[in-house]
């Protein structure tokens, strides 16, 4: 399995409290502990071994701090997405000059309108990514980015979602042929061959954990998923992301990891 060496994050903004929510019940954040959370999230990050690129606020935009979904990075090169949220359309383009520093002009590739792609929607497994088809990742932007990908001898598949906002919501895979399901995942077939943690529905938001290097990085405040990743055998590390959770956010959307 290939190891990361670098990780991108970008420093949440004031702004962020205005950022877009799927669950208002939950409250706008609290921008000085989103901060805190943030520097704690970094810590984990290195504490697995990896390079992190800290890029600074961007007030013009609230989910900027949500960089997953402005990039997919391969093994081969980066594609820059097309977010599906008009409100983020900037976001991909201001992440593309850090992309640079990271890799040539013929390993960048992109997504073009009116396809749409966000890397919350795409999963990847070894040298295949599955990708959801949602609301925020449409059929062409899917058939545009399996097209580059197998430009690199690399593969995707379609995972169509019923409920989620992204695929990486609700599964994520943490390497060793083990996978995090949880709600409509727990049956699909595309999953089949894997092994699956299943996800208690009270503990949903848990399925967003994300593996570094050996090292399986879990949401706080979730007892019954970090037993389960333990007992699988891995080293743990968990983080509070209750303030980004607020903005339909979790430690995934939070970094891009190459």
């Amino acid at each position: 399995m290939a190891m990361f060496t670098n990780v991108i994050v970008r420093r949440p903004s004031k702004s962020l409290v205005d950022g877009i929510t799927s669950a208002p019940e939950l409250g706008k954040p609290d921008y000085e502990l989103a901060l805190k959370q943030h520097d704690d999230y970094i810590a984990a990050l290195k504490e697995c071994g990896v390079e992190v690129t800290v890029l600074p606020a961007l007030e013009e935009f609230p989910d900027s701090c949500f960089v997953e979904d402005t990039a997919v990075i391969t093994r081969k090169g980066a594609i820059i997405d097309n977010p599906g949220a008009g409100t983020r359309n900037g976001e991909a383009k201001a992440m593309e000059p850090t992309i640079r520093e990271f890799f040539d002009d013929d390993r960048i590739a992109y997504i073009e309108a009116p396809g749409t792609l966000e890397g919350g929607d795409v999963m990847m497994v070894g040298d295949h990514f599955f990708v959801g088809r949602s609301a925020r990742t449409n059929e062409e932007g899917i058939r545009q980015f399996i097209e580059i990908l197998e430009g690199w001898g690399l593969t995707g598949s379609e995972v169509p979602l019923e409920y989620v906002l992204h695929l990486k919501t609700g599964v994520n895979y943490i390497e060793d042929n083990n996978m995090l399901v949880s709600g409509e995942f727990i049956e699909k077939s595309d999953f089949a061959e894997y092994n699956k943690i299943v996800i208690p529905e009270d503990e949903a938001y848990a399925a967003n954990c994300i593996w570094v290097n050996g090292t399986v990085i879990v949401p706080e405040g979730y007892p019954t998923v970090l037993e389960k990743i333990q007992e699988a055998g891995y080293k743990t590390i968990t983080v509070d992301t209750s303030e980004y959770r607020k903005l339909d956010g979790g430690l995934s959307c939070l970094s891009l990891r190459f």
